[in-house]
This record gives structure tokens, sequence and C-alpha cells, in this order.
């Protein structure tokens, strides 16, 4: 009988630590965050924009070598490499400003994550010229 009633009672268990854990967790939510303090969004933003960023550089050199201006190579894998890291770094930032609940300061990252969204479409649009100018004189 004992083992009819066990799957009953763990349930009631866990809905009563989680019923105990949320006001709790609720005032954690609402107590101000510090601005050197490192959130999970905050964390998200700056390893988005740790690939956003050198996509940017990766793809104005692939740009530069597909016109010709730096090395003899076309610039192909460079271009590839920047659409990949750009639309990580999209990705990524528009997770962060769709889950966060707040505006800016409140630690949810979203200013990063409209600036990784930046990034990452500026990455995005160098790989794309980059890789149109590698198919056109190649």
């Amino acid at each position: 009988m004992f083992v009819r009633h066990l799957p009953a009672t763990a349930a009631a268990a866990l809905l009563g630590i989680v019923g105990l854990a949320t006001p709790a967790a609720a005032h954690v939510l609402v107590q101000p965050v510090g601005a050197y303090t490192l959130t999970s969004g905050r964390l998200w933003t700056v390893v988005a924009a740790l690939l956003g960023l050198p996509g940017v550089v990766v793809g104005g050199l692939a740009l530069a070598r597909s016109a010709g201006r730096i090395g003899a190579g076309t610039g192909r894998k460079g271009a590839i490499v920047a659409l990949v890291a750009g639309l990580a770094c999209a990705v990524i930032g528009g997770l962060v400003v769709a889950a966060a609940d707040g505006g800016p300061g409140t630690g949810y990252g979203i200013v990063g994550g409209y600036v990784d969204l930046a990034i990452g479409l500026i990455a995005m649009v160098l790989g794309g010229l980059a890789l149109a100018r590698s198919r056109r004189t190649a």
C-alpha cells in the first residue's frame, strides 16, 4: 500500500517546497541589482558579444579579401564564419531581449541584447556581402 501513495507523497512534498520557496524567490527578484553585478542576462550578452565582434572583424577581412585588397584568396571561408558568428550573436541577443522582464538597469541584460542584435546584423551583412563577392569573382 505504501508504493501506491509514494507518487502522491512526493508530489505533495515538491509542491510544498515550491510553495514555500516562491515568496523568497519573489523577494530576491525585487531587490535592486548593482551596476557591476554579473547576472545571467548580462553574462549571455557578453557571450554573444564575444561571438559577434570577431564575426564583424572576420567579415570585414573576408570582404576586403574578396575585393582583392588583401591576399590572393576569395574570402569564402571567412564569409561563412562571419555569417555563422553573426547569426549566433543575433539569436542570443534576441533571446535575451525576449526573456527580459525589465528595462535598462534592471540586470536582465536588455541593453546588451539590443547591442548584440546590432553586432550580429553587421556581421551577417559583411559576411553576406563577402560571400556574394566571392561567388561573383570565382
